[in-house]
């Protein structure tokens, strides 16, 4: 039967935008390359024409270029036709990728849509404000800790403007006795020196030697004391 009938041939697919685009641009090639030759051929028979006498050998030339002029025109005609087509062919495959490209488009924002409709039945407003709220109530919680550590203690808070000027003129009083070479701590008090004035006590001894010279001189010891008067040693 199959030799009978013979075996149906599958269609070959339609050519593409592109694939009709190349054929067409081959074309025009062809098309250009036999105009360049026309081209050449013309320039020969001008400068041929120029060479010549007139009469019937120039005659002949010049039939000779209207032939090929008229070829020429012929294929000029055809090289324009052919760029019609090739700029309709581009005007279609622009529409098909920006018709692709719309596709692919909508392609991905349903994806993107479908994708954040399952996002946002997760993701709760309520549960965004509730977290927000907690975090709040805990830098407050954290801000409260934070002083509580950083709180001093016995450290009076309520000194006015008298009892700091006091203590400044009293600060200033000690840096200026400092300044003439005794520390404040090693000074005497001044209620001490008042009652050393009262009672009219005698200055304590000094330990060197010219004083010690000057108590053996008046019968008087160290410490103002009668010395007793040694026995002297007879030979």
């Amino acid at each position: 039967m199959k030799r009978v009938f013979g075996i149906k041939k599958d269609k070959e697919p339609p050519p593409s935008i592109q694939d009709a685009s190349d054929r067409i641009n081959k074309r025009g090639d062809t098309v250009d390359e036999k105009l360049k030759k026309l081209d050449a051929e013309l320039s020969r028979y001008k400068e041929q024409i120029k060479k010549t006498r007139p009469g019937p050998a120039q005659e002949a030339l010049k039939a000779r270029a209207m032939r090929v002029l008229k070829q020429k025109r012929m294929y000029e005609g055809q090289r324009d036709m052919l760029y019609n087509q090739t700029f309709n062919l581009d005007q279609v495959a622009f529409a098909s990728e920006g018709l692709k490209d719309a596709q692919q488009t909508m392609s991905a924002l349903k994806s993107a849509n479908k994708e954040l409709k399952g996002m946002m039945k997760t993701v709760k407003i309520q549960d965004i404000d509730n977290l927000q709220d907690e975090m709040m109530d805990m830098m407050d919680m954290s801000n409260e800790i934070q002083e509580t550590l950083g709180r001093s203690y016995n450290v009076p808070d309520d000194i006015d403007e008298d009892e700091l000027m006091g203590e400044l003129d009293a600060l200033e009083a000690d840096m200026g006795t400092e300044a003439d070479g005794v520390p404040s701590y090693l000074q005497p008090d001044k209620e001490e020196l008042d009652l050393d004035a009262e009672l009219n006590l005698p200055s304590a001894p000094s330990g060197n030697a010219a004083a010690a010279g000057r108590a053996n001189a008046q019968g008087e010891d160290e410490l103002g004391l009668p010395t007793v008067p040694r026995a002297s040693v007879r030979s």
